[in-house]
């Protein structure tokens, strides 16, 4: 009986065991006819974290011209003050976007190219262009973007808003596989790619790995950044100040002087095509000289106050510092009197101070400079009075934008690292121009270029693969034209000869964003006089609101990188020689000098937060 029952057991469980296994059998033949053979394991291991998974996601969400940090983990101090830190952005370096580095041998005859360069007669780049009508706007977005007109414009701006790309699409992101072994820097003085990767593109060639870096998640293009500026300054028309101390009034009495500025004809240091209105910038102007007063907070230990950096790629913060505090026609010891307030840090300095190498956290930068404003807040009233509105900062450090964070978003920051997607407010904040300074004793060494019929070159890029566009755009045009020079770094010259020979010989000087949008490409290409072509998505040009960029140089959406030629090749040989003769106009605005001049860079930096504290 008892060995009978056994057995019944026995086989009872062997059917169960059976039964279960069975079902199991069915179930995952239903599954993987329902799903595709590459997700079956994926489906069931996603199931399994989703709910781990769900707990740390953050999403972004931009909304005009803010970004926004949206998700269940938003809330947590470390996810709102710390972007992600790639290992090569936590390395002191001093040439984040420098030129000059051991390259391959393929690298090495490009110099050479310059002198044995021949210009075709027929069929000329720009030549050829007025036989070509490209539609280069039908390629982007479906929606026309808004316009913004400028009073200064000419024929040939209507020529080139014509042409002109509109796109607001984010083109699909380039694949990369990722399997990084070590740590990748750069080297301070050669922008060199060190460390062991094995990160790839499609095109097999190395990337540094920040390369994976994500794109926009919205493009604003460079006509719609003019209406958010005209929105902007617009809006700030219709506040009424809550105090009518003597400050205000002036303030209120200098905008409305501008607004009614009288119409400038002839002028014979302006050009007016450079600008977005010239009268309003001329009597804009002529009021700060006249009336602007700067209260310098003395506090702040050194070095990271009160200590300027005078070379190097982060130099415009320390020149405008040591020309600030030097100065006597601007700044007051009565803040009463002060229409801003300035506070003198440096963020290269806050950076090489207080960062921790290799723990990829910089919350202890964005928390000393917290701890600065809530000390200024609590010793003096003038804070408190307008939230911060009134003070200013100037940082051109990649991390500037973090540091600032929090009450400091109320200031107006003028930033190198100017990207819409990491706050920066466009007519309050201001662009700052990113001038590499190889030698602080001489700031304007090697300005100057050949003329137009001297430049047998139609486009020129030379650098560090720092990020995602840069790969592509070699992956696009690497030794694929005869008459574009386009290559990774070039090989070490003394002085960068060779780099600044190249710009000197080029029509166009390829822009290209690199670890963030701002590069010193920009202001080089200007001295070099060479047409700046911006390949920067939300990248908002230096000195924005009184420059009118279009009018002097070319922006090419990151998606419109395949057609870079045809958009160079459609601007016709007037339209490229008028473009040549701004660039020249508008360098005395780039320079800085050791004895501040007129209409100089520190002038118009100074000129620029001036306005938007009228404006904003």
């Amino acid at each position: 009986m008892d060995r009978g029952f056994r057995f019944l057991s026995k086989a009872e469980t062997t059917r169960l065991v059976s039964f279960v296994g069975i079902t199991v059998a069915i179930v995952l033949m239903v599954q993987y006819s329902e799903l595709p053979t590459s997700k079956l394991l994926s489906s069931v291991t996603t199931k399994i974290t989703s709910f781990r998974m769900e707990t740390s996601s953050v999403n972004y969400k931009v909304d005009g011209n803010n970004m926004h940090l949206n998700g269940s983990n938003s809330n947590s101090k470390d996810a709102l003050e710390e972007e992600a830190i790639g290992p090569q952005a936590s390395l002191f370096h001093n040439g984040r976007d420098s030129t000059t580095a051991p390259a391959p041998e393929k690298a090495k005859g490009l110099v050479d190219s310059v002198v044995n360069f021949t210009t075709r007669n027929d069929g000329s780049p720009l030549g050829s262009a007025q036989q070509k009508q490209i539609n280069l706007t039908s390629q982007g977005a479906a929606s026309p973007q808004p316009v913004v007109s400028f009073p200064n414009r000419t024929s040939l701006d209507s020529e080139t808003a014509s042409r002109s790309p509109v796109v607001s699409v984010t083109s699909p992101t380039t694949s990369v596989e990722s399997d990084t072994n070590g740590l990748v820097s750069k080297d301070g003085n050669s922008g060199s790619v060190q460390g062991s990767s094995n990160m790839k593109v499609n095109n097999g060639k190395p990337l540094s790995a920040k390369n994976s870096k994500k794109r926009p998640s919205k493009v604003v293009s460079i006509s719609e950044m003019n209406l958010m500026l005209q929105n902007n300054h617009a809006y700030s028309q219709l506040e009424k100040s809550a105090t009518f101390s003597a400050v205000d009034t002036e303030i209120s009495h200098a905008k409305l002087e501008i607004l009614n500025a009288p119409i400038i004809v002839n002028d014979s240091r302006l050009y007016p095509p450079l600008y977005r209105n010239v009268s309003m910038f001329k009597r804009s102007y002529e009021l700060m000289e006249m009336m602007l007063k700067v209260y310098i907070y003395p506090d702040g230990d050194r070095p990271i106050f009160h200590e300027p950096l005078l070379d190097g790629i982060y130099a415009s913060e320390g020149w405008f510092m040591k020309l600030m505090e030097a100065n006597k026609q601007f700044v007051t010891g009565d803040p009463e009197k002060a229409h801003l307030f300035y506070i003198p840090f440096s963020s290269r300095l806050l950076q090489q101070t207080l960062y921790v190498r290799n723990s990829h956290r910089r919350s202890n930068l964005i928390e000393y400079m917290k701890n600065f404003v809530d000390m200024i807040a609590g010793k003096y009233p003038f804070w408190n009075r307008t939230s911060g509105a009134d003070h200013f900062v100037v940082a051109c450090h990649d991390w500037a934008p973090a540091e600032t964070r929090g009450r400091m978003l109320s200031c107006i920051r003028a930033l190198c690292n100017a990207d819409i997607e990491v706050g920066f407010k466009i007519g309050k904040d201001v662009s700052l121009p990113e001038t590499y300074i190889r030698s602080s004793e001489n700031p304007v060494k090697n300005i100057g270029g050949n003329p137009p019929s001297q430049k047998p070159i139609l486009a020129f890029f030379a650098g560090g693969l720092h990020g995602y566009v840069r790969p592509i755009l070699l992956e696009h045009w690497e030794n694929k034209e005869s008459d574009m020079i386009i290559s990774g770094t070039l090989p070490h010259v003394r002085g960068n000869a060779n780099y600044i020979q190249f710009m000197k010989s080029s029509k166009f000087c390829i822009c290209a964003r690199g670890h963030e949008v701002n590069s010193p490409r920009v202001v080089e290409a200007i001295f070099h006089e060479c047409i700046p072509v911006i390949i920067s998505d939300n990248f908002i040009p230096p000195l924005f609101e009184i420059l009118n960029w279009e009018s002097f140089a070319v922006f090419v959406t990151e998606e419109e990188i395949p057609n870079l030629r045809n958009i160079l090749l459609s601007i016709s040989e007037d339209r490229y020689l008028e473009m040549h003769k701004r660039v020249k106009k508008v360098q005395e605005h780039f320079i800085w000098h050791a004895e501040p001049v007129k209409y100089d860079l520190f002038h118009m930096l100074l000129h620029s937060i001036w306005y938007n504290r009228l404006f904003k």
